[in-house]
């Protein structure tokens, strides 16, 4: 993976042949600003970038939102990798009424 906003001119270079020798294996996609919330790491409440997956049911009255769902943390500092295969987390997410 690589975060083109970030990269160095050698991580671009490096991937810029990676795609070329095969470009089937790759995709591009914008980067999208995410939300941060609170985390408790290291005995400390410091913000993580979060995507919310929720839950949705389909079944013969149709499809039905379930409360609560998974949310994805970037578990690095000002990392908006939130993918688990990649260096990310999940934390379970509660809907109070």
């Amino acid at each position: 993976m690589l975060m083109g906003e970030t990269a160095s001119d050698e991580e671009i270079n490096d991937f810029k042949t990676a795609i070329l020798k095969d470009p089937r294996s790759y995709i591009a996609q914008p980067t999208i600003k995410i939300s941060t919330v609170p985390c408790f790491i290291n005995g400390k409440l410091v913000p993580r970038h979060i995507d919310l997956r929720p839950y949705a049911l389909c079944g013969p009255d149709g499809i039905k939102l379930v409360p609560g769902g998974l949310t994805r943390v970037a578990l690095k500092e000002n990392s908006l990798v939130v993918n688990s295969s990649q260096g990310g987390g999940s934390k379970d997410t509660w809907i109070i009424d």
